[in-house]
């Protein structure tokens, strides 16, 4: 028995794996800007506790005690990371593909409820353009659509609003900490699927953490 009416993917790292491409590409930027900053896996990974890259390297260079163009690095990085995607094809994470087609088929509304920007979000379903099809989505967000960045819940109300639907009919996929308390604050339950940068995190208050995601997560 059909549980929800919506299933809404937070973030496009719950569709696809991009945190190691990502860090790399902020390398790139660095290196272009004459920055010798290089961020290892593991400042990467405590650097993902904040959303949005220009957060990210507004508070590395916060430490590292310098004045840098937050913006312009972030859509240096940006660009170099939209390229690498218009030339490589990725392939979805385990179980997305699959349960898409299963809501398609029962009528459950897809959302991307993403705060990242529309051409990262144009780039993700370019280089899955075999696999998915952006049409498949009833609302797909971005960096634009919301005053206030994850963890705020302001995203997430958006969403809502635009699907016509309340928060108790929908379920919420996500894979960092702060993107969680966004679904959270907007009273939806919310499934964590941590990526490979996430993988070691206890995610406090989400409903259960998932391998894999399959047609059980919105069936009773």
């Amino acid at each position: 028995m059909i549980k929800y009416k919506a299933l809404l993917f937070g973030s496009i790292g719950t569709i696809v794996e991009t945190s190691d491409i990502q860090r790399k590409s902020f390398n790139e930027a660095f290196k272009r800007k004459n920055l010798n900053w290089i961020w290892t896996k593991k400042i990467y990974e405590k650097l993902l506790k904040k959303s949005g890259g220009k957060d990210r390297v507004s508070n590395y260079a916060l430490q590292k005690k310098i004045s840098v163009d937050e913006v312009k690095l972030r859509e240096l990085k940006t660009k170099i990371f939209n390229n690498y995607l218009k030339k490589n094809k990725l392939k979805p994470r385990p179980g997305v593909k699959e349960i898409i087609s299963y809501c398609k088929k029962k009528r459950i509304k897809l959302g991307l409820v993403s705060s990242t920007t529309q051409n990262n979000i144009n780039s993700i379903f370019f280089c899955l353009r075999k696999s998915l099809n952006i049409k498949d989505f009833d609302f797909i967000g971005n960096s634009k659509l919301a005053k206030n960045p994850k963890p705020f819940p302001d995203i997430y109300k958006f969403a809502l609003k635009k699907l016509k639907l309340k928060a108790n009919e929908c379920i919420a996929i996500e894979d960092s900490q702060e993107s969680l308390n966004s679904a959270k604050k907007a009273n939806i339950k919310c499934l964590v699927f941590p990526g490979k940068f996430h993988a070691s995190k206890k995610f406090k208050g989400a409903e259960k953490i998932i391998r894999k995601i399959s047609r059980n997560i919105i069936e009773k």
